[in-house]
């Protein structure tokens, strides 16, 4: 089937139905995932599916259904209710879809070898991955590991004059187990995510890296509450730095519920933090040629050396902000409206490396594991659990649990004062290592 021609057939008939204006979203795709655990095959899953979103707007009132029958009764069916749910809604002057008919060139975003690679290899992967983290003296259990895959296809088209369509796939293997010392348990994992499955790591180094997640933080020791220099692992780094991506969506600037929404073209951290958003990165896991509703994709520095150069928007509230779509409308599929998010999020990278961070510290954490909610994009207030290792003159003493950090976003984000030149843009919020000068440790 045509889906191209598909979708710019039901954007006529949903002008035909009464509709103003109209979008169609159809998306199609297929999964594998297989779990193993202990040396056997837990489950194997592999499922294909479609469907297709439609977005009307009548008099400037908007409605949205969702189907995934793709039967030509009930695509109007589904239409029909999208235009009722329509006339039922207020209107909204700010209800309009993207006009821009333009494409971002994006390399690498399917590889066609994942799909023939042979279901068995896959098997014996995840099976091999597991054997090899058990290896470590120090693991004595597992919790699993597994392969997924999928590959899938989307095509947008609106009644501003555009159709658009790419093909993208993603794979993905990982392992979690247990190491244990007397009544201590920890549980360690790792996991790699890539488009072409030719760039997955060697199944030793995922392995490696899982085992020693595990057994690293056994026989931790309490510190005292006190005041000490916080160094941020690249696993941890989301904990900061999604809390400021929050608040520099457009939507919560608008609302007067960000942190940052008076800082536009103003500093508000270190200059040694600059934050780029790049939804064009060749065989990015986020890279898109356009956004959830069909705008180009772009690179755009939103942070450069602790100043706000930009807000992220989709088309809607661009124009309630009276500015336009930067590209970031977000979507989770054809059963969604657009929202807003990033692609491929990440810190740029600075000149010190882990081990010279370390070195320069005299006291201090190194945080590899963070609960709570980290940065309140709304208020800036920052707090959450902590567990990492204890930093005293450069070197790294003893793990520590059970601890908690504390700050506001403004103090804490003004205080980082070396940053790392680790930085993986493989990682979906990639930062490199990072060190926040003073910040509040709460222990015994």
């Amino acid at each position: 089937m045509d889906y191209n021609k598909l979708t710019e057939s039901l954007v006529s008939k949903a002008k035909q139905f009464g509709a103003s204006a109209a979008e169609v979203y159809l998306e199609t795709g297929r999964n594998l995932s297989i779990q193993v655990r202990d040396g056997e095959v837990e489950t194997i899953e592999e499922a294909s599916s479609a469907g297709v979103g439609f977005r009307v707007i009548v008099d400037g009132k908007m409605g949205f259904s969702h189907c995934n029958d793709l039967s030509n009764k009930s695509l109007e069916d589904t239409l029909k209710r999208a235009i009722d749910f329509a006339k039922l809604t207020t209107p909204d002057e700010n209800n309009l879809l993207p006009e821009n008919k333009e494409i971002s060139q994006v390399d690498g975003l399917y590889d066609p070898e994942i799909i023939k690679v042979p279901i068995d290899k896959k098997i014996q992967m995840a099976i091999e991955l597991e054997k090899l983290a058990m290896k470590d003296p120090g693991i004595t259990k597992s919790s699993g590991a597994g392969y997924g895959e999928g590959e899938g296809e989307v095509y947008i088209s609106n009644s501003n004059g555009f159709t658009k369509s790419y093909k993208s796939s993603g794979c993905n293997i990982g392992v979690s187990v247990v190491a244990e010392k007397g009544d201590q348990k920890n549980t360690g994992g790792e996991y790699c995510s890539r488009r072409f499955f030719s760039d997955l790591l060697p199944l030793t180094e995922i392995a490696s890296t899982a085992s020693k997640k595990a057994r690293e933080l056994l026989d931790p020791i309490m510190i005292p509450t006190q005041k000490a220099a916080v160094i941020f692992d690249p696993d941890v780094a989301s904990s900061l730095i999604g809390g400021v991506l929050g608040a520099l969506n457009g939507e919560r600037v608008s609302q007067g519920a960000s942190f940052l929404k008076d800082y536009l073209n103003k500093s508000f951290a270190s200059p040694l933090l600059s934050i780029v958003d790049d939804g064009t990165r060749a065989k990015g896991l986020g890279s898109a040629p356009f956004d959830g509703e069909g705008v180009p994709t772009q690179k755009r520095v939103l942070v450069e050396k602790g100043v706000v150069k930009g807000f992220i928007y989709n088309t809607i509230v661009g124009k309630r902000a009276g500015t336009v779509s930067t590209g970031n409308a977000s979507r989770r599929g054809f059963t969604s409206l657009p929202g807003i998010g990033t692609h491929n999020l990440y810190v740029e990278a600075g000149t010190s490396t882990p081990d010279e961070i370390i070195k320069a510290t005299d006291k201090g954490l190194l945080l590899k594991e963070v609960t709570g909610y980290g940065i309140d994009s709304v208020t800036g207030n920052f707090s959450g659990g902590a567990t990492g290792f204890w930093i005293e003159n450069g070197a790294i003493k003893h793990p520590v649990q059970g601890v908690t950090i504390a700050g506001n976003a403004f103090d804490i984000l003004n205080s980082i004062d070396m940053m790392g030149n680790d930085l993986d843009l493989n990682r979906g919020m990639a930062a490199p290592t990072f060190r926040v000068k003073l910040m509040q440790i709460g222990g015994k």
